[in-house]
């Protein structure tokens, strides 16, 4: 019924230099629904929501929004939030080294003087309703990245708001916090609340939304209600072609040779605790463990990434001495790291400029590259991945979080390295570039690279690892291959049941 609409958005079009990122698209919200939008990464989302939001100007259309007369027009991010609008961002854009309390009030005071017990209070009362584990004078940056992902939501939620977007809300999150998440979703909806919804977890839209819009290339494709679209339909909407004509992909086998390239004994590192690790040339293995568990501190100690404590390396039987991201480099070892906005790109840097900067790294700053010969490279991969960039200097803040994740792998790519470890490679970016990817990393494994794979989503790790170290509480507990390669076993080790 029109009166349970709470927001519509109308013919709306946005334009960037070379991209036609939104065309004529329409959106309406219900109140106390949960909508997801969908679509690959490049399709418009992250668009939509930033027009809605302030911080893009549209070039066409209307927003209407209940409560006020006629359309409305947003100009900044505090203008949405005074028409009841609030926002949680997928990467986390709050302030590290102020407290948690005080992230979750900033801007919101105009007083001269600021109430820091009440401030403090009231922080405390939010974070204990939500169960966040934090405290209000805790300094944000010591906090996981779960967890300041949740202070973000508390944040938004701690207002009278009447559209709340959740823009990849769960890919911090384990299962239990996920769970607790949609117990608060399913409140606000209660409470009239009507919630943008996105994300790439297709069985968490299917577990707490009403409604899906779906979004390709910018344009809509449709809005259903979500008993009336089956997951696979959705998939086969997202990417315009038939589920059929993914090919399935044939997971990494077990290595023939036990020929190691990389072995480490007794390595740690300032946040890590020791263990002992190798892997043969060709082979695909992974890191999985509950959030927390210890599985990216333990890559980041064999990059050298954090500072290097104790224990021996060998590469290809030679025993190195990594203690820096230059060390690993230059033995042939290449790091797709979990936080892509804060250690992958560089914002205001062109996608040519970040593609070539590990290999000027290792070259050397005083030997760089011409003109020519970068722009060679970038055209080379932008080509290979499948890179959607309107040019090679693009900036890549202004690409897809999916199509920044590529330019990360074409950077080392570009490097032609020995062992690629990749770490969340596929978190917050959509189904079919997340095939890609995974057929991209057997298709490497078959060429004689090694690579190590870490992803939240134990069937994905299932489907592409020939061999899963099992991690907890930041020590190795278990190590599964062949048939015990599956979720039960997984899951099991985990807990602490061993195989």
């Amino acid at each position: 019924m029109e009166q349970d609409i709470v927001l519509t958005m109308r013919g709306i079009c946005k334009s960037f230099p070379g991209v036609k990122a939104l065309n004529d698209v329409d959106f309406t919200l219900r109140k106390g629904t949960i909508h997801a939008l969908m679509g690959e990464n490049g399709a418009g989302k992250s668009t939509l929501i930033k027009v809605l939001t302030g911080i893009y100007p549209m070039d066409a259309g209307e927003i209407r929004i209940d409560g006020t007369e006629g359309a409305i027009s947003i100009r900044s991010p505090q203008e949405a939030q005074s028409y009841g609008i609030s926002t949680v961002y997928q990467e986390i854009t709050l302030c590290p080294n102020l407290t948690v309390a005080e992230n979750m009030f900033i801007g919101r005071t105009r007083a001269r003087t600021v109430d820091w017990k009440g401030m403090e209070k009231r922080a405390g009362e939010l974070l204990d309703s939500l169960g966040i584990p934090a405290r209000p004078r805790q300094q944000l940056g010591s906090c996981s990245l779960a967890v300041q992902q949740m202070v973000a939501i508390a944040r938004a939620v701690d207002t009278d708001c009447k559209v709340l977007i959740l823009d990849e809300p769960t890919s911090s999150l384990d299962d239990n916090e996920v769970e607790m998440l949609f117990k608060l979703m399913r409140d606000l909806k209660a409470r009239g609340v009507g919630i943008i919804f996105v994300t790439h977890f297709l069985e968490q839209v299917y577990e707490v939304s009403d409604q899906i819009t779906v979004l390709r290339n910018g344009e809509l494709v449709g809005q259903f209600d979500v008993e009336a679209l089956p997951q696979v339909k959705l998939v086969e909407l997202m990417i315009g072609k038939d589920i059929a004509d993914l090919a399935v992909i044939k997971k990494n086998a077990p290595c023939e040779t036990q020929e190691v390239l990389y072995e480490a004994e007794g390595l740690s590192s300032s946040e890590s605790r020791p263990f002992d690790f190798h892997i043969a040339k060709g082979e695909v293995n992974g890191f999985t463990g509950l959030l927390g568990s210890g599985r990216s501190e333990s890559v980041r100690a064999i990059f050298g990434a954090d500072p290097v404590t104790g224990g021996q390396v060998r590469v290809n039987g030679k025993k190195v001495r990594i203690q820096k991201p230059l060390d690993a480099m230059k033995n042939g070892i290449g790091y797709l790291p979990e936080d892509r906005k804060r250690d992958g790109i560089i914002a205001d840097l062109s996608v040519r400029e970040n593609i070539i900067l590990a290999l000027q790294v290792i070259k050397g700053m005083n030997h760089p590259f011409s003109r020519a010969k970068a722009e060679a490279f970038a055209d080379e991969y932008i080509k290979a991945l499948e890179i959607k960039t309107a040019s090679t200097e693009t900036p890549i803040k202004s690409l897809s979080g999916g199509n920044q994740q590529k330019v990360i792998l074409a950077r080392w790519l570009l490097t032609h390295p020995q062992y690629l470890i990749l770490d969340e490679p596929t978190r917050g970016i959509d189904v079919g570039t997340k095939t890609e990817i995974q057929k991209l990393v057997l298709k490497l494994a078959e060429e004689g690279m090694s690579v190590t794979f870490i992803s939240s989503e134990i069937e994905e790790m299932l489907r592409t690892c020939s061999r899963l170290i099992v991690m907890r509480d930041r020590n190795i507990v278990g190590e599964l291959t062949g048939g015990e390669l599956t979720q039960e076993h997984v899951m099991r080790t985990i807990a602490g049941g061993g195989n």
